[in-house]
């Protein structure tokens, strides 16, 4: 079990990182302006569920041979960069379906599928990954033992703060989609809008450089 002044510190360290605008961030907002609050709520808490497979890959070592191997690190960051592009082509697609319920709330969909794909983005993010293998020994009392244990403990830390930290923009997101989508068009629009975020932020990750 890591002592109370270290997970004060990895909580530090992990909050400086985490409020700096990123994917995640970008992906929040922008499936809060396509789909709305609850999508995006949906949506970060899958995006933040994936952190913990990563957390135990690299608690298992799995993620150190991930980290090395250029060729898993590109197929994996190449795959969530498509899939995040293939939500951001659906959300401009389904547009108009946003229009025709209340705009706060987004359209109707599967809880489970919206937290799926949030999931299925997280845990396809290796630069995370990579991070967690930079970071987490760094704060392991390896003298203590149970360093497994201490790794998911950090984890779960970061857990709750990327889901408190990403749900501020969800929410500043969608309080900006009720105030400018007071007609089925704007609503649209704003939809088109978030869509072309998530295409845009695909596109940056499939061409950002590799882990060195």
């Amino acid at each position: 079990m890591p002592s109370i002044a270290t997970l004060g510190a990895f909580a530090v360290a992990a909050f400086v990182i985490i409020i700096i605008p990123g994917p995640s961030v970008l992906f929040a907002i922008g499936r809060s302006l396509a789909l709305g609050r609850r999508a995006g709520m949906l949506s970060v808490l899958g995006n933040s569920l994936g952190i913990i497979p990563l957390v135990a890959a690299v608690a298992l070592g799995l993620g150190f041979i991930v980290a090395q191997s250029i060729v898993i690190f590109t197929v994996i960051k190449l795959a969530g960069a498509l899939y995040i592009v293939y939500l951001g082509i659906q959300a401009i697609r389904h547009r108009k379906d946003g229009a025709l319920t209340a705009v706060a709330k987004g359209p109707k969909k599967s809880a489970m599928q919206m937290l799926g794909q949030g999931f299925l983005v997280g845990i396809s993010n290796p630069k995370l990954l990579v991070f967690f293998v930079a970071v987490l020994p760094q704060f392991v009392d390896f003298h203590a033992g149970a360093v497994p244990l201490q790794m998911m403990i950090l984890g779960v830390v970061f857990f709750v703060i990327a889901v408190l930290s990403d749900s501020t923009w969800v929410f500043l997101a969608a309080l900006a989609r009720g105030w400018f989508a007071k007609s089925p068009k704007n609503s649209e629009r704003l939809s088109a809008t978030g869509g072309v975020m998530l295409i845009g932020l695909g596109g940056v990750l499939a061409l950002s450089g590799n882990k060195s």
